[in-house]
């Protein structure tokens, strides 16, 4: 009994495994590393929802089983965020699911809707649950381009044409996890025409739609008319409102989807937490300044960040939303991949990022830096980029080879 188990050998090793033993072997060493790897909020969570969480918490009749759909409550007020932020309107009881997290709800609709051997669409770079939960289920996965212009439009349909079977679901994330990248409505007018045209379902992962920083504010794709004939959209709880560790998250959309969805789910929990539920109705249906001062403080961050990296002679593109710089490797380390280079980073500059690899094969030219510490933290990690890079040639660690095969990615890449 010496084999590894069937889905077990479809996930690649842990491309993070290498850089966060660096990164532990040098805080058991008492070295001062400034960690903008992984994309864990680091503010309180606003102090109504908490008070709410503490209220439904002493209430003895919240401590047992809760509803694995979500209570009635939570959904319906997920459907009004959905009417006063999109237009759109949602039954809560057959178009709304809640979900532990969205990663979650991601997974297991996979495991809802996936027959062994059929084909996904799945931008690549992309957050890895988005390729590895169909994995995991038994699908192939089919990389397109990642950005939503022409380029991905026409992919999709050379995919269609050649692929065996046809694709069942394609993966959209705007704005992205990595990239930072948005789309408009005219592109979701387009996805929802492609994928009505040739009867494939999508799956919309929008965890980000309120970190924004300019005009231009992420839509969903559920505002495109007849869009839930063939689309269900993911929220999420964990960056809008700080709420990262609390798993609360949503499913909303086409009625089909979510009833999959849902009886999936009533065979494996019973639902978050009903203190949690009841703290998350209060998020969305109490005040929302705060989301107004986070964008703010992450706006702050991102121009520090930005600014900083850019006079230290690393050009990096402005991300217009998200909370995630995606920056290329400079030139003179890109030869090392990206596992290489967050090695080298953490070593000289004591700076943890996430090796761009883990987001697909085609991010290895890029790490992500999360905008994850305040902006001494953030100023402290430039001082110690401009360093290295000023000094650096981008020899090898400790004697060892400078470049070695990097790992692919993995399921469980990051838990954001």
């Amino acid at each position: 009994m010496t084999e590894e188990f069937h889905r077990i050998r479809r996930l690649p090793p842990y491309v993070f495994a290498e850089v966060n033993q660096a990164k532990a072997r040098a805080r058991a060493a008492a070295e001062d590393i400034v960690d903008l790897g992984m994309g864990n909020p680091d503010s309180p969570t606003p102090p109504h929802i908490v008070a709410k969480l503490i209220e439904a918490v002493q209430n003895p009749d919240t401590h047992g089983y809760s509803a694995s759909k979500g209570i009635p409550g939570l959904r319906r007020a997920l459907a009004g965020y959905y009417g006063r932020r999109f237009g759109v309107q949602l039954d809560p009881e057959t178009e709304v699911v809640a979900t532990l997290g969205s990663k979650e709800g991601l997974a297991n609709l996979a495991a809802a809707i996936t027959s062994p051997g059929d084909t996904i669409l799945v931008p690549n770079p992309s957050y890895p649950i988005h390729q590895f939960g169909f994995i995991i289920a038994g699908a192939s996965v089919r990389s397109v381009p990642h950005a939503p212009d022409e380029e991905m439009l026409r992919a999709l349909e050379r995919a269609v044409r050649h692929s065996v079977p046809k694709p069942t679901a394609l993966i959209v994330n705007y704005p992205s996890n990595p990239t930072g990248l948005m789309a408009d409505l005219d592109f979701y007018r387009e996805i929802v025409a492609f994928a009505r045209r040739h009867e494939i379902y999508v799956l919309s992962d929008l965890a980000y739609a309120e970190l924004y920083y300019g005009d231009k504010v992420p839509p969903s794709i559920l505002q495109v008319p007849g869009a839930k004939e063939v689309a269900v959209e993911f929220t999420s709880m964990s960056k809008t409102y700080n709420m990262a560790g609390w798993r609360m998250g949503f499913a909303a959309g086409n009625p089909k989807l979510i009833a999959a969805l849902t009886r999936v789910k009533s065979y494996l929990d019973y639902g978050a937490f009903t203190p949690i539920q009841v703290a998350s109705v209060a998020a969305l249906n109490g005040p929302q300044d705060c989301i107004e001062a986070m964008r703010k403080l992450y706006r702050e961050r991102r121009d520090v960040l930005v600014k900083g990296l850019k006079q230290s002679g690393w050009d990096v593109p402005v991300p217009e939303a998200g909370m995630f710089v995606w920056a290329p490797i400079p030139p003179r380390f890109r030869d090392l991949g990206s596992v290489e280079f967050s090695k080298l980073l953490l070593a000289r500059a004591k700076v943890a990022v996430a090796p761009g690899i883990g987001f697909g094969e085609h991010g290895d030219g890029h790490v992500r830096i999360a905008m994850v510490e305040n902006t001494q933290r953030i100023r402290q990690a430039l001082r110690g980029i401009r360093s290295f890079l000023a000094t650096d040639n981008g020899g090898p660690i400790g004697g060892g080879p400078a470049s070695e095969p990097a790992p692919h990615a993995s399921a469980e890449l990051v838990k954001e």
